[in-house]
């Protein structure tokens, strides 16, 4: 019978590895309230930098909404608007970057700033900016079937006109019912993967898979109090919309670096 030598049989591929997961802490009101005083210190120490991102954050909006009426998709500017602020937590990178910064005493200026958004295209920043762009593309569609159901007999030639039939009719009535609640669930989803993915992905060396199933476990952690941060968020950057979107100059920065500060009492640092 042959005999089988030592190494004879080739040994399987290793595993890659993979980044350990970390721990999570309890957040509580205390570090919402917090995070939210660090988040506006942060706005006064770099104002100026600060609100760039928050009045090119607003232009942008300022934009989408021009585009749709040259377009003539007057009746997809609310629901733009609305949607708008899903894509906030990708747009507040650089923010994310000015918290960092400040909390460990470094000194930094717009080219730092920039060159460290700009390198995220090679690391996993860009999957999340999928996945955040995905969903708002979900919502934009889900807006025109609802539109297509439920409002199919009903015809508007302007804005005035759709304003109407959504606020004073049955079936617009139904339609903002439908729409709110996939909206809701939307959001919901969207903030559970995201509210400390970003920061995550900004802060340590991960995959935006481990980043997302972390951000969820920050929230299964601390349902009630994660849910009235996410209140805040929705009803801040909502009303910041009111003053043709230029309330985000001053509430997009202090979000952003609040969120960072969250993110860091939500998850501890790596060692070493």
């Amino acid at each position: 019978m042959p005999s089988r030598t030592a190494g004879s049989t080739p040994k399987d591929d290793p595993a890659p590895q993979q980044p350990d997961m970390p721990e999570v802490n309890t957040v509580t009101a205390e570090d919402i309230a917090a995070s939210l005083r660090a988040g506006f210190s942060d706005f006064l120490a770099r104002p100026v930098m600060s609100g760039f991102f928050g009045l090119f954050y607003a232009l942008f909006g300022l934009l989408i909404v021009w585009c749709l009426v040259w377009l003539g998709k007057i009746w997809m500017i609310i629901p733009a608007a609305v949607g708008f602020p899903l894509v906030a937590p990708f747009a507040a990178a650089g923010l994310y970057e000015m918290s960092r910064r400040l909390q460990t005493g470094e000194s930094f200026g717009w080219s730092d700033i920039l060159t460290v958004m700009a390198d995220q295209r090679k690391r996993e920043m860009g999957w999340m900016a999928f996945v955040t762009l995905f969903i708002f593309w979900v919502w934009m569609y889900q807006v025109r079937l609802w539109l297509a159901i439920i409002l199919q007999n009903s015809s508007f030639s302007g804005f005035d006109g759709f304003l109407h039939i959504v606020f004073f009719t049955p079936q617009g009535w139904t339609f903002l019912a439908v729409g709110t609640c996939v909206g809701a669930f939307l959001s919901a989803v969207l903030f559970t993967v995201t509210v400390v993915a970003m920061p995550m992905l900004l802060d340590r060396e991960t995959n935006f898979v481990s980043a997302m199933l972390t951000s969820i476990r920050v929230v299964r952690e601390s349902p009630v109090v994660m849910l009235g941060w996410a209140a805040i968020l929705s009803v801040t950057l909502l009303l910041s919309l009111v003053p043709a979107f230029l309330g985000l100059i001053v509430t997009l920065p202090v979000l952003g670096h609040a969120t960072w500060h969250l993110y860091r009492r939500a998850v501890p640092p790596a060692e070493g």
